[in-house]
């Protein structure tokens, strides 16, 4: 039977996780884990959060596998475990931002691009890049979720901490925008 385990897709993984396998658990994290931490890189630059939502994204899996609902709802593990991760990311950034100190003295800092927009320029070059980085930051953001990293609205809208209303509205404007520029 374990000699199969590496055959089994990640649904059946998550099946025997809730029955307390730990074996199908550690395959389940070997196949996962890696393309779960670069999703995350993407979002947090933070090597400790990316850590810590890591871990507590494994430990939700392996306490609640038995709520996974599957392909009977028309979702995936891999859906489901970016779901636990996204909405742990979110907390981690909540929980940054409550904890924050205001700073001392505010003085006027260079604005440096962030990592996420040298990879979009790097990404996506003429045109199409200039119309994307003239796009209200709040838009560009559904748009780079929805479109570059595959999300699905209700992702988006976790991961972004949104309604789900306000990811399709603002994919919306995003879009007419978007036509707009490359007219």
């Amino acid at each position: 039977m374990r000699a199969a385990l590496h055959e089994w897709d990640e649904e059946r993984l998550v099946r025997l996780v809730a029955k307390g396998d730990r074996v199908a658990f550690e395959e389940l994290y070997r196949r996962t884990s890696p393309w779960m931490a670069v999703r995350l890189r993407r979002r947090c630059a933070d090597d400790q959060i990316v850590a810590e939502v890591m871990q507590e994204t494994y430990l939700a899996v392996w306490r609640a596998a038995g709520a996974f609902a599957g392909s009977s709802v028309g979702g995936t593990a891999v859906g489901w475990l970016w779901t636990i991760a996204a909405r742990r990311l979110v907390d981690a950034f909540r929980r940054r931002a409550h904890h924050a100190e205001p700073p001392l003295a505010v003085a006027p800092q260079p604005v440096a691009p962030a990592a996420e927009e040298e990879a979009l320029a790097a990404t996506v070059g003429g045109d199409v890049g200039d119309a994307l980085r003239r796009l209200a930051p709040e838009l560009r953001q559904v748009l780079q979720a929805m479109v570059l990293d595959g999300l699905s609205v209700r992702e988006t809208a976790v991961l972004l901490g949104l309604p789900e209303g306000t990811v399709k509205t603002r994919a919306r404007r995003a879009t007419i925008a978007m036509r707009r520029a490359l007219v």
